[in-house]
């Protein structure tokens, strides 16, 4: 989902911790997101007809512009990727003459 960056500060004897969030969409987020906009951009073609009592604008014209505002643009954005959410995230600790790799999917040993 999102990622989180942890810094420290120095201010007044006291370290802080401050977060910084990194949202990083892939193509097939920004595809949801468009297709979410189209679903927007349609509900208000559809309410601009010049009927009052008509179907696409009393009744399919909302129920396009609430599944775009409330369901496909949020799905757009906090959507992630299963096939490409493996981040290698590599951790180094070393210990007096060895040191020791950690990762997701391995444990490697370097000398």
């Amino acid at each position: 989902m999102a990622k989180t960056k942890t810094t420290t500060t120095k201010s007044s004897s006291r370290k802080q911790k401050i977060q910084h969030l990194h949202i990083n969409l892939s193509n097939k987020n920004y595809m949801i997101i468009g297709v979410g906009i189209a679903l927007i951009v349609l509900g208000y073609i559809f309410m601009s007809a010049n009927s009052v009592d008509g179907f696409l604008p009393a009744t399919v014209a909302p129920l396009f512009l609430v599944a775009g505002y409330c369901v496909v643009v949020p799905l757009g954005i906090l959507y992630t990727d299963k096939t490409n959410a493996h981040v290698d995230e590599t951790v180094t600790v070393t210990n007096s003459q060895t040191a020791y790799t950690n990762s997701n999917s391995v444990n490697v040993k370097t000398n």
